[in-house]
């Protein structure tokens, strides 16, 4: 089971974008759904997580400008990424836990899954 990280691309700073995260041949209903980012030569940075009751956190890089939700119904996550900046360019993974996490490091995730790019520039 592998989840699938997609909606990245090119745009100029101050875009926006919309990334999703499903899986198929798992609910995530009871799962935390995070998201990270790598930029190149740089360490993983988490970015956002929802828990399984709806409560988001964010980075302080994230705060006001992305807002992290889910739809268990579609069985999607989504990070909606505003005002970007070239420092939000990077590769963007969606990972899910199943029990107790660190947003922050990514401890706990059970699952990950392949990234999708991000690139802002003018």
């Amino acid at each position: 089971v592998q989840l699938q990280a997609s909606g990245g691309g090119s745009v100029q700073p101050g875009g926006s974008l919309r990334l999703s995260c499903e899986v198929a041949g798992l609910s995530l209903r009871h799962y935390a759904i995070a998201w990270y980012r790598q930029a190149p030569g740089k360490e993983r940075e988490g970015v956002s997580c929802i828990n399984a009751a709806g409560a988001t956190d964010y980075a302080d890089t994230a705060k006001g400008r992305f807002a992290v939700s889910r739809d268990n119904a579609k069985n999607m996550g989504y990070l909606q990424m505003n005002n970007l900046k070239p420092e939000d360019t990077a590769v963007y993974y969606c990972a899910a836990a199943s029990g107790p996490y660190r947003c922050r490091t990514g401890y706990g995730m059970n699952l990950w899954g392949k990234g999708t790019l991000v690139t802002v520039s003018s």
